[in-house]
């Protein structure tokens, strides 16, 4: 395998980075917007599939 100087790679480095596109300002906040809502959503929806299989679970022991 073939060494690279400290130099080459550093050059390396700038040419990659250089290809990075960044989001915009707009971009990020109505992707951490989205982020946001489907966390909320999501745990709701736990909660109450969680609250569903507790009262089952409940119902069941109950019978015994």
């Amino acid at each position: 395998m073939a060494k690279t100087t400290p130099g080459e790679f550093i050059r390396q480095v700038r040419v990659e980075a250089s290809k990075i596109h960044w989001p915009s300002r707009q971009e990020t906040v109505t992707t951490a917007i989205f982020v946001g809502l489907m966390t909320v959503l999501l745990a709701v929806f736990f909660l109450g599939i969680d609250a569903l299989f507790g009262w089952v679970v409940t119902s069941l022991l109950s019978l015994l």
